[in-house]
């Protein structure tokens, strides 16, 4: 649906931002990771976001960063995982930190997040360990990071997203691209291949 949102920064809650962006006001409930990241109130901001729509209510969530949401929508994968309890995970730990724990197999340290017992960790690392694309990662750092995590929101697993937009931006064709061209094709090229793979 949305990819993200733009606009003016018109109040920071605890937990929440409201983002005007042309005449509508959105309430936008973010983790605290975000909140530290976002410009000061009266300022421009862009947040990437996820919806959440049941039968009887929609919330808005944004994060900072492409790869905070992509490990906020990892974590809902995790059974007994919801919406507030992955953004509990975001606030406690910062991102990094908390998907370092994942593929360290620290439960301990997961366990000390507000709402996450220990039983709870243990499922999150049986699920996750070993298919997060960490920070560090040359690729996730660099300028394909939104690329990866647009086609690993698709639905491929991650570190078959990564192998393949390495090896694909590594073509010489890609090497003298305007940016917007070379995004464009690297996308395409990526996907098909991820396509036939499956």
């Amino acid at each position: 649906m949305w990819n993200s949102l733009t606009g003016e920064l018109t109040r920071k809650n605890l937990d929440s931002i409201f983002l005007l962006v042309g005449d509508m006001e959105w309430d936008i409930a973010v983790p605290r990771s975000t909140l530290e990241a976002l410009p000061p109130v009266g300022n421009r901001a862009k947040v990437y976001t996820w919806l959440q729509h049941t039968e009887d209510t929609m919330k808005l969530f944004g994060f900072a960063q492409v790869q905070e949401r992509a490990l906020f929508l990892d974590l809902l994968k995790v059974s007994g995982v919801g919406p507030k309890l992955a953004l509990k995970c975001l606030s406690g730990l910062a991102p990094q930190q908390f998907a370092a724990a994942l593929e360290a197999g620290d439960a301990t340290l997961l366990s000390k997040v507000p709402g996450v017992g220990l039983k709870t960790a243990q499922k999150m690392i049986l699920a996750l360990k070993g298919k997060l694309l960490l920070d560090e990662s040359p690729v996730s750092g660099g300028p394909d990071a939104e690329l990866i995590s647009s086609l690993a929101e698709m639905g491929f697993e991650r570190k078959a997203v990564e192998r393949v937009v390495t090896a694909v931006s590594a073509e010489p064709e890609f090497v003298d691209l305007p940016p917007a061209e070379r995004e464009r094709r690297l996308f395409q090229r990526a996907l098909l291949k991820l396509s036939a793979d499956n």
